[in-house]
């Protein structure tokens, strides 16, 4: 995958979401929730932009995917509707078995952190994404958010 790495994600999913109440600790229990999200390409499929809603937690999230030819890498973008910022990028690619990987950096609870974001089991009707934190300093990776998406 390349331009077309998110095509896949045109249209309306449905959204099972299971997340860390608190992304940097393994033990601090999981929360699961629905979600549905509606996604549409632009620019001949190099731009993708989705709204993702989470009824039952009173917020949702807007994300901008944006393809940079001259590198071959994706930047993903996210605003959280709670705060209205646009959250620092992620960037990677897709690799040749469809598995995307995403890095960047941000922070959580006043700490810095690495973020990955991972997109795996991509089909026409399926995938799922992962985030995980590390905290600064640390390889050790938390996964802390996972989405599975269903076509609607």
């Amino acid at each position: 995958m390349s331009a077309d790495g998110f095509a896949f994600l045109d249209g309306r999913w449905r959204v099972r979401n299971r997340r860390l109440a608190d992304f940097l600790d393994p033990e601090s229990g999981w929360k699961e929730f629905e979600g549905h999200t509606t996604g549409r390409l632009f620019r001949d499929g190099r731009a993708h932009v989705d709204e993702i809603v989470f009824p039952s937690e009173g917020f949702g999230g807007l994300t901008l995917r944006l393809y940079e030819p001259e590198t071959g890498k994706w930047t993903l973008n996210w605003s959280n509707s709670r705060t209205g910022r646009l959250d620092p990028p992620v960037r990677g690619r897709f690799a040749a078995d469809g598995t995307g990987e995403f890095h960047g950096t941000d922070s959580y609870a006043g700490r810095p952190v690495r973020v990955r974001f991972r997109w795996s089991g991509i089909t026409a009707d399926a995938a799922r994404w992962e985030q995980a934190f590390a905290a600064a300093g640390s390889d050790a990776w938390v996964t802390n958010w996972v989405m599975e998406f269903s076509r609607a």
